[in-house]
């Protein structure tokens, strides 16, 4: 290895841990829950897990991984066209078009993998992709990979798409691309006006859901359910890495045309193995549970509700908005990062982002509540987070 390239790196840690920025993986010794074990630290309450419905551990889905990992094996081994799919993987893909209001589906071994070979088969330098400014990494790298001309809205401004929608009504197709609820704000897009503009002006809708699928409207279908718009959005992508059982996966949903020209063409399709049996059967199994128990949503936003409405009365300022996301804004990201070391110390797991994740000076703790932390936990941590902002001098 180049020595000049590894004394630059060690630079860069080491100025990374100077300026109180440098990033340390917690190790966990038991499934993902409300309470896990973490290496070196005991019992811990976790707030910084997408684990939203409280499904990681479920008994039901565990088994149903176990079966699949007895039927079917470890894996494909290659990918589908080329060695044969597996049945669960159809199985799996009916469900979730169900779910989702769609009538076709199509798995990815992940969402992010969804999102960057979602542009380029269906686009070119004929069609224009318009997308909110706060959208994620990876749906900004899946525009990149497309020949399309984009256009950059400022979030959920939607006097500027509509601007953007004018300014490209020459194009082919038009894609108008929203995350559901925005991970690092924890708000939610204004679907009802980016689909009236859409419809007004002939283009289609995506709508990255990850972090609404199971956690957005009544029976947790998303955010098209959460405004009365099921059926009404053209493309939808999302993960199985969060609400539903969270071990890995994704898969985007929209007409049957849309879902065979991917497996025809899409690169991470055709280029990567199929989701492992064993992950496509416990997410199967996530969904089927959230059918038959819809209320495991309600609790969710109860325990949000309370959450976010004991941090104000504590005399912070959580982020408003009324998702399991509740970012904490500290401001300075070396802040963030020591109040997220602190809260540890009292045995309470959330995590401080900082840039370049989000911009200078919103540093901030992104806490995430389950539906599966009860009452106490609940007390427990905001009695650890009124400590640490004390002792920092964020509250009084």
């Amino acid at each position: 290895m180049s020595q000049p390239f590894q004394q630059r790196l060690r630079a860069e840690l080491d100025a990374f841990k100077r300026d109180g920025v440098y990033k340390t993986l917690n190790y966990l010794d038991s499934p993902q829950a409300a309470r896990v074990k973490m290496e070196g630290r005991g019992e811990v309450i976790i707030l910084s897990s997408n684990n939203y419905l409280g499904l990681c551990n479920l008994p039901e889905l565990v088994e149903a991984g176990k079966q699949a990992l007895d039927r079917y094996g470890a894996g494909t081994a290659s990918v589908r066209f080329i060695c044969g799919t597996f049945t669960i993987h159809r199985e799996l893909e009916q469900a979730l078009a169900r779910f989702v209001g769609t009538p076709a589906a199509l798995s990815y071994v992940s969402c992010w993998n969804a999102n960057t070979g979602l542009f380029a088969p269906l686009l070119d330098d004929k069609d224009a992709i318009i997308s909110d400014a706060l959208n994620h990494a990876s749906i900004i790298d899946g525009a990149r990979a497309s020949t399309a001309q984009r256009r950059i809205y400022p979030h959920s401004d939607m006097q500027a798409l509509e601007a953007a929608l004018k300014e490209t009504r020459g194009a082919r197709t038009r894609m108008v691309v929203t995350d559901g609820v925005f991970s690092m704000e924890g708000d939610i897009a204004r679907l009802p006006d980016i689909v009236e503009l859409a419809r007004r002006h002939d283009a289609v809708v995506v709508v990255d859901d990850s972090h609404a699928t199971g956690v957005l409207g009544r029976s947790g279908r998303g955010t098209a359910e959460h405004y009365g718009l099921l059926g009404q959005v053209g493309i939808i992508t999302s993960t199985l890495g969060k609400a539903l059982g969270g071990a890995a996966g994704g898969f985007t949903a929209g007409s049957g045309e849309v879902c065979d020209f991917l497996t025809q063409r899409s690169r991470p399709q055709l280029f990567s193995n199929a989701l492992p049996p064993t992950v496509a059967a416990s997410s199967l199994a996530a969904v089927r549970y959230l059918e038959a128990h819809p209320d495991r949503v309600a609790l969710l936003h109860d325990n949000a509700r309370y959450f976010r409405g004991r941090l104000q009365e504590a005399g912070f300022k959580p982020h408003p908005g009324e998702t399991p996301i509740i970012p904490v804004i500290v401001g300075d990201t070396a802040l963030a990062i020591r109040f997220s070391r602190m809260a540890l110390d009292e045995g309470v797991f959330v995590t401080g982002f900082g840039y370049p994740v989000v911009p200078q000076g919103q540093a901030r703790l992104r806490c995430q509540i389950s539906a599966a932390h009860s009452r106490a936990d609940l007390d427990q941590a905001l009695e650890a987070f009124k400590k640490v902002g004390r002792s920092l001098q964020l509250i009084r």
